[in-house]
Protein backbone atom coordinates (compact mmCIF):
# COMPACT_ATOMS: atom_id res chain seq x y z
CA UNK A 1 0.00 0.00 0.00
CA UNK A 2 1.27 3.13 0.11
CA UNK A 3 0.57 6.88 0.06
CA UNK A 4 0.22 9.94 -2.41
CA UNK A 5 0.91 13.24 -1.83
CA UNK A 6 0.29 16.25 -3.88
CA UNK A 7 1.87 19.68 -3.00
CA UNK A 8 1.47 22.41 -5.65
CA UNK A 9 2.98 20.36 -9.20
CA UNK A 10 4.43 17.60 -7.56
CA UNK A 11 3.46 13.83 -6.60
CA UNK A 12 5.36 12.07 -3.83
CA UNK A 13 4.50 7.85 -3.56
CA UNK A 14 5.35 7.19 0.05
CA UNK A 15 5.56 3.78 0.06
CA UNK A 16 4.65 2.16 3.73
CA UNK A 17 5.04 -0.71 5.46
CA UNK A 18 7.01 -3.96 5.09
CA UNK A 19 6.67 -2.86 1.71
CA UNK A 20 9.60 -1.03 1.93
CA UNK A 21 11.64 -3.82 2.15
CA UNK A 22 9.70 -5.52 -0.49
CA UNK A 23 10.01 -2.75 -3.34
CA UNK A 24 13.68 -1.78 -2.22
CA UNK A 25 12.16 2.55 -2.26
CA UNK A 26 10.69 4.62 0.08
CA UNK A 27 9.45 7.28 -1.92
CA UNK A 28 9.06 8.33 -5.67
CA UNK A 29 8.18 11.62 -7.03
CA UNK A 30 7.13 13.40 -10.21
CA UNK A 31 5.48 16.41 -11.82
CA UNK A 32 1.81 16.13 -12.75
CA UNK A 33 2.90 17.34 -16.20
CA UNK A 34 4.19 14.48 -16.70
CA UNK A 35 0.91 12.35 -16.23
CA UNK A 36 -0.65 11.00 -19.54
CA UNK A 37 -2.87 9.01 -17.96
CA UNK A 38 -4.70 8.01 -14.10
CA UNK A 39 -6.78 4.97 -14.19
CA UNK A 40 -8.08 1.93 -11.84
CA UNK A 41 -5.26 -1.14 -12.75
CA UNK A 42 -7.02 -3.89 -14.33
CA UNK A 43 -6.84 -6.45 -11.79
CA UNK A 44 -5.33 -8.95 -14.75
CA UNK A 45 -2.44 -6.70 -15.53
CA UNK A 46 0.59 -7.82 -15.11
CA UNK A 47 4.22 -6.01 -14.71
CA UNK A 48 7.53 -6.54 -17.64
CA UNK A 49 9.26 -9.44 -16.72
CA UNK A 50 12.58 -7.97 -16.18
CA UNK A 51 12.35 -7.21 -11.87
CA UNK A 52 15.31 -5.06 -11.16
CA UNK A 53 15.02 -5.03 -7.95
CA UNK A 54 11.90 -5.63 -6.05
CA UNK A 55 9.50 -8.66 -5.26
CA UNK A 56 7.48 -10.81 -7.63
CA UNK A 57 5.19 -13.82 -6.46
CA UNK A 58 3.01 -14.12 -9.47
CA UNK A 59 -0.74 -13.47 -8.05
CA UNK A 60 0.11 -12.20 -4.88
CA UNK A 61 2.40 -9.56 -4.71
CA UNK A 62 4.73 -7.21 -7.47
CA UNK A 63 6.75 -4.39 -5.46
CA UNK A 64 9.68 -2.70 -6.93
CA UNK A 65 10.97 -1.51 -10.22
CA UNK A 66 10.64 -4.20 -13.19
CA UNK A 67 11.73 -2.95 -17.02
CA UNK A 68 11.21 -4.46 -20.52
CA UNK A 69 11.18 -3.50 -24.04
CA UNK A 70 11.85 0.54 -23.59
CA UNK A 71 9.85 0.35 -20.08
CA UNK A 72 10.72 1.10 -16.07
CA UNK A 73 7.37 0.68 -14.74
CA UNK A 74 7.58 0.94 -10.40
CA UNK A 75 4.70 -1.51 -8.82
CA UNK A 76 3.72 -2.04 -5.35
CA UNK A 77 0.38 -4.50 -5.75
CA UNK A 78 -0.97 -7.39 -4.17
CA UNK A 79 -3.68 -7.81 -7.39
CA UNK A 80 -6.84 -7.40 -4.62
CA UNK A 81 -8.89 -4.52 -7.44
CA UNK A 82 -7.19 -1.41 -4.93
CA UNK A 83 -4.50 -0.66 -7.71
CA UNK A 84 -4.16 2.93 -9.20
CA UNK A 85 -2.39 2.78 -12.87
CA UNK A 86 -0.46 6.21 -13.82
CA UNK A 87 1.03 6.45 -17.45
CA UNK A 88 4.40 8.68 -17.01
CA UNK A 89 5.78 10.87 -20.18
CA UNK A 90 9.46 12.31 -19.45
CA UNK A 91 10.16 11.21 -16.09
CA UNK A 92 12.31 8.01 -14.21
CA UNK A 93 9.48 5.71 -14.75
CA UNK A 94 6.92 5.08 -17.70
CA UNK A 95 4.37 3.51 -15.52
CA UNK A 96 3.27 3.22 -11.81
CA UNK A 97 0.92 0.83 -10.73
CA UNK A 98 0.06 1.08 -7.09
CA UNK A 99 -2.14 0.11 -3.96
CA UNK A 100 -4.07 2.54 -2.38
CA UNK A 101 -6.93 2.63 0.27
CA UNK A 102 -9.83 3.97 -2.11
CA UNK A 103 -8.44 3.84 -6.22
CA UNK A 104 -11.55 5.96 -7.08
CA UNK A 105 -10.57 8.93 -4.91
CA UNK A 106 -7.14 8.85 -5.96
CA UNK A 107 -8.00 8.65 -9.62
CA UNK A 108 -10.38 11.24 -8.91
CA UNK A 109 -7.64 13.44 -7.29
CA UNK A 110 -4.56 12.93 -9.40
CA UNK A 111 -6.56 13.77 -12.74
CA UNK A 112 -8.28 16.92 -11.11
CA UNK A 113 -4.86 18.01 -10.35
CA UNK A 114 -3.32 17.40 -13.60
CA UNK A 115 -5.99 19.70 -15.64
CA UNK A 116 -5.26 22.56 -13.17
Amino acid sequence: MVELEITGTTVTVHVTGAHRVLALRERLTFDLSQVTAVQAAEVDLRPPWVRAPGTFFPGVIAAGTFRGKGRKEFWDTQFGGQGVRIDLAGADFTRLVVDVVDPDVVVRQLRRAAAA
